[in-house]
């Protein structure tokens, strides 16, 4: 036996996948960006509907003007973390400007969401409380709930009724009870009923966590997301989310109207131990929310692009998830047909992500694209031709309307 023993499983699976697909499913190369939709990957230009770029500003020009000024004002990097030397005027003010956007009172910003999350659930979860999490919350989520010693509590997806049941169950037991959840669901792209969990939430003096990766800049009339959506803002106890989807960058947010936010500075240790994000993303980050804020167009023609692709896929007879959102799913029901379709989705010109078991919800694997406010009418309507040829040409039945 050796130290790669254990991997045995998942080598085996990916032999697998690799003797049946002709590209790597997870390792795509985007050899060059053309626009926030089209890049050249395997040399030829392909429309890009697998990078979370939901309101194109990965590509936007006052990102890019604000990044190449900081970096030559600032330098590429900061060499610290945020409690060392990693702490620039341009991060408070980021922080600061989170807080304004989302009308509380502290934000903390790290260097990755996957750290966001981590780092709050992990510290805020002591060994005496319990985290009741959603079945299908996010890797980071469940990654930090190991971290953090506290009992963990798993209940159904997107099921209030049955997380009260959970929590009843406890009874008068002592410790902190912390509900985390997501506003979309990053497989399905299904949204969460929150109202009731808050009203949950309020019945069991518990605490509400919402991850808003996927929601944040699409739903609610400000863009903050589905707390905001569904007027539920004040129930919620923490806010974290990413500046990897619609912001456009990388890095990660918590905002909180809790008075000791700040304390957590002192003892989060993905925030304590990792450097800070470099002045340029800072900047970038800081444009893209000012373009958020100032221009809700993005988010209403997402959500049109989103419904129109749904739809189309609907009346071709795709079997998708049950929301319209940012994240538009068809679902398939084995490994060699899903791998099979992504690789004629690729060939004809469209790159999407190919997502698959013990990842996905149901234990099917699914076809995830993005849909993005910078994608045309043209685009999408492009998109629902190659899904209807892909299918035509792997076998992959339709059913009939």
């Amino acid at each position: 036996m050796d130290i790669f023993t254990k991997f045995k499983t998942l080598e085996t699976a990916f032999a697998h996948l690799s003797s049946i697909s002709e590209h790597n499913p997870f390792g795509t190369t985007i050899e060059k960006m053309i626009s926030a939709t089209i890049g050249i990957i395997n040399g030829k230009e392909t429309l890009l509907f697998g990078t979370n770029n939901y309101l194109g500003l990965s590509q936007s020009d006052a990102a890019r003007h604000a990044a190449a000024d900081a970096a030559m004002q600032y330098g590429v990097g900061t060499t610290g973390s945020r409690i060392a030397n990693g702490t620039y005027s341009l991060h408070q003010e980021l922080e600061q400007d989170l807080a304004k956007f989302f009308n509380r009172r502290s934000c903390m910003v790290f260097s990755t969401g996957y750290q966001a999350t981590l780092g709050m659930v992990s510290t805020l979860a002591g060994k005496d409380d319990y985290l009741f999490l959603d079945a299908d919350c996010h890797a980071s989520i469940y990654d930090g709930s190991r971290m953090s010693q506290a009992q963990i509590i798993r209940f159904r997806h997107n099921d209030a009724d049955d997380l009260r049941k959970r929590m009843r169950r406890l009874g008068d037991i002592p410790g902190i009870k912390l509900v985390v959840v997501e506003g979309v669901y990053s497989m399905f792209g299904d949204v969460i009923p929150l109202k009731e969990f808050a009203q949950v939430k309020r019945e069991e003096n518990a605490y509400l966590m919402i991850d808003e990766a996927h929601s944040f800049g699409i739903f609610g009339e400000h863009g903050r997301g589905i707390a905001e959506r569904d007027q539920v803002e004040a129930d919620i106890d923490f806010t974290v989310g990413t500046f990897s989807k619609s912001l456009g960058t990388v890095g990660g947010y918590c905002v909180s109207d809790h008075p000791q936010m700040d304390l957590l500075r002192l003892c989060t240790r993905p925030y304590m131990f990792t450097a800070s994000l470099p002045p340029e993303v800072i900047a970038a980050t800081k444009a893209n929310l000012e373009i958020i804020k100032n221009h809700p167009e993005l988010m209403h023609k997402l959500m049109d692009n989103a419904s129109r692709f749904y739809h189309a896929l609907q009346s071709a007879g795709f079997l998708t998830g049950p929301d319209i959102s940012s994240v538009i799913s068809v679902i398939l029901e084995d490994l060699v047909q899903a791998s099979r379709f992504w690789n004629r989705v690729l060939e004809l010109g469209a790159y999407i992500n190919l997502s698959l078991p013990p990842a996905t919800p149901d234990s099917r694997p699914l076809l995830r694209a993005s849909i993005a406010a910078a994608h045309t009418t043209e685009q999408i309507d492009k998109l629902v031709q190659i899904y209807i040829q892909a299918a035509q040409d792997v076998g992959v039945p339709l059913k009939k309307n």
